[in-house]
């Protein structure tokens, strides 16, 4: 009978620590501000483009990317448009896909504005707007606030600081940060045409006869976050102005129909 009775005690109490921890779970995800739709539509184009129902999953997916890292703001308060924007930069570019998250992300680190190499935001030499960290920041993203929220207000610049990061974070996640996104191409033979416009349109880029930003000339790396930023930008006029490069984006991330420019 004892041994019935402590065995009882047992399954009471397991049934007792998940029921609670549930709940306590429930609690602990922190919703998006009630504004969030409005903030959405008015700040954000790819969000602005959507039906409704992908709407409210799109703001699924937010909620549940912010409940998933830290944000810290360093020179100033965070507010709840830093954020929604940083949310945003997060979910755009794997919207497509059901389930996705960044297990190399914990934690981003907003600073007031550019910073230098020594991350010092204030003084001479700051022309860094993002990076993904590496060494002792290992899965945190450092984030120019101006430049976050620049991404979002300029409507036709073709660029956007934060999601050209999360981008460095998903071609990261092959295990090697190098412009090809194996994991996005799951078709594998489109690796060499992808390698070979790659160095077509960086020698375009270069030789002054590209609109693509000139940082994308730079390495394999960056033209392929900075082809991003393009594709989830301006997606109507890089079909127009790059149609190769518009559908090779399209197999990488499932992108969504050109609407408007």
């Amino acid at each position: 009978m004892s041994m019935l009775l402590a065995l009882f005690l047992l399954v009471a109490i397991v049934v007792l620590f998940f029921g609670i921890s549930k709940k306590v779970s429930k609690k602990e995800i922190e919703p998006l501000p009630t504004h969030a739709h409005q903030f959405f539509l008015k700040e954000v184009f790819f969000y602005k483009n959507l039906e409704a129902m992908q709407q409210q999953r799109f703001r699924d997916r937010v909620e549940l990317l912010l409940n998933e890292i830290y944000i810290d703001a360093v020179g100033f308060e965070l507010e709840d448009s830093d954020r929604l924007l940083v949310g945003a930069s997060g979910v755009i570019p794997v919207f497509c896909f059901n389930t996705w998250y960044y297990p190399n992300l914990s934690t981003v680190i907003l600073y007031p504005d550019h910073f230098n190499e020594y991350l010092e935001y204030e003084g001479e030499n700051r022309n860094i707007a993002g990076m993904v960290g590496t060494g002792r920041y290992e899965n945190q993203m450092i984030l120019s606030r101006k430049a976050l929220h620049h991404g979002f207000n300029n409507k036709t610049d073709k660029g956007n600081t934060a999601i050209h990061e999360f981008v460095h974070l998903i071609d990261k996640m092959d295990g090697e940060v190098d412009g090809i996104p194996k994991l996005l191409l799951e078709n594998h033979s489109y690796t060499i045409p992808w390698l070979d416009m790659i160095y077509e349109k960086m020698e375009a880029i270069n030789s002054d006869d590209s609109d693509i930003r000139a940082y994308g000339g730079t390495s394999k790396i960056e033209f392929f976050a900075v082809a991003s930023e393009y594709f989830f930008e301006r997606p109507k006029l890089l079909r127009r102005k790059h149609p190769e490069l518009y559908d090779m984006m399209q197999e990488c991330f499932c992108g969504p129909k050109a609407k408007a420019s």
